[in-house]
């Protein structure tokens, strides 16, 4: 008895040594979601610091009597030294949680920057704002505790592993046609919607977080003692990081120009998540091993950071620029440009104001004087009709 039961015995003490490095493991993975998450909330505060700080420079410069430059202010500076420690968090957090979990974050950076509008620039907000703001927090706090908790090193091997794995090559294969046909129908068709150009700006937006996700967790280990500098897939993805992100910010310029500005952050901050997250699960497999509760949260987390996003930009609109002369309209005790059912002045332009100065070559046809009659006054032709304005010229004899 003694000998069939001394096996069991020895494998009790191994049994219990494997749970104890499965449940080390776990916490040590759960530590490294929490730092990941906690930089990646610091560096999107401090980018919405940096950028209210740049707002608020810029209005100050408007309202002042002098002429001064925005990059000479120290405002302007310390917004912009601000702005680089925070994206520095930023893309330090990749190093230590999953991409699908620091993604869906950037809702941090749009609640920042309303509660800071309201504090600082002294922006006003109905209470149905603020529910919206509560909504993004909880989305926020159910994706921090539902993320995805799977690690990896992140050497050369098992990025150029991911790199050629089939998943990845037909993500990527799709991800091509549809960049291609979206760009030739917002270049050849002329098709400015704001959804074509935000995909466009996603689609590269996915590539730009793999990559950073790629590098950053290469210099990591490379910190650590293992350095990863030496492998080509380092430069490459160094590359593809920097060459994504310049044209993201040439197609956000040209969005900026379409659209408002509150229509792209929440427009773009959905199908940029969608579509990283896809990313982030087809090339890092981060959702491997998760149980369909904590996928399903991490979905609903999402879906109510999105819907909190959504509801805190709707009500933003356009700040009206400063015109440098009175609309017509404006005035009191003046008719409307459309009152009576006559205009007071040529409408030109929907933006058109008096006062405006504009440079159109059929405006001087428009305002051309209306050509009265002159009749001179003839004595004794009394049959001749009258007309109803006539210019009466007077000799300086008289």
């Amino acid at each position: 008895m003694e000998r069939m039961n001394s096996p069991v015995l020895q494998q009790l003490p191994l049994a219990t040594a494997a749970e104890s490095r499965l449940v080390h493991e776990d916490s040590f993975s759960y530590k490294e979601n929490l730092i990941g998450a906690l930089l990646a909330i610091f560096g999107h505060l401090l980018i919405s610091i940096a950028l209210n700080l740049q707002k608020y420079s810029h209005i100050r410069l408007a309202g002042s009597k002098g002429h001064r430059v925005y990059f000479k202010t120290k405002t302007w500076w310390c917004g912009l030294f601000l702005l680089f420690f925070g994206e520095l968090g930023v893309f330090s957090a990749y190093a230590f949680a999953p991409l699908s979990l620091i993604v869906p974050l950037g809702a941090v950076s749009v609640i920042a920057t309303a509660i800071i509008g309201i504090i600082f620039i002294k922006e006003k907000w109905k209470p149905k704002e603020f529910l919206s703001c509560g909504l993004a927090v909880v989305g926020t706090y159910l994706l921090i505790t539902f993320g995805p908790n799977s690690h990896e090193t992140m050497t050369g091997e098992n990025i150029t592993k991911h790199l050629v794995s089939w998943p990845f090559l037909l993500y990527t294969l799709v991800e091509i046609i549809l960049f291609c046909l979206l760009l030739y129908f917002y270049k050849e068709r002329k098709a400015n919607y704001i959804v074509v150009i935000l995909l466009l700006v996603a689609l590269l937006g996915s590539m730009t977080a793999i990559t950073v996700k790629a590098v950053a967790g290469m210099i990591a280990v490379s910190i650590q003692g293992n350095l990863q500098l030496g492998y080509p897939i380092f430069y490459i993805m160094v590359v593809c990081m920097v060459a994504t992100a310049a044209f993201q910010a040439t197609f956000l310029t040209q969005a900026s120009q379409l659209y408002d500005a509150s229509q792209i952050a929440s427009v773009g901050y959905i199908l940029s998540t969608t579509i990283a997250v896809t990313a982030g699960a087809t090339f890092y497999v981060d959702f491997t091993g998760e149980d369909v509760l904590h996928i399903c949260m991490f979905a609903l987390g999402c879906l109510i950071a999105f819907l909190g996003v959504f509801l805190i930009t709707r009500n933003k609109r356009k700040s009206i620029l400063f015109e440098p002369y009175i609309s017509m309209d404006a005035m009191p005790g003046m008719q409307n440009l459309h009152d009576n059912g006559t205009a007071v002045q040529p409408d030109l332009k929907t933006s058109f104001s008096y006062g405006a100065l504009e440079s159109n070559d059929t405006i001087s046809e428009i305002y051309a004087p209306a050509t009265l009659p002159v009749v001179q006054e003839e004595h004794g032709s009394k049959g001749t009709p009258i007309p109803p304005y006539r210019v009466m010229e007077h000799s300086k004899e008289e």
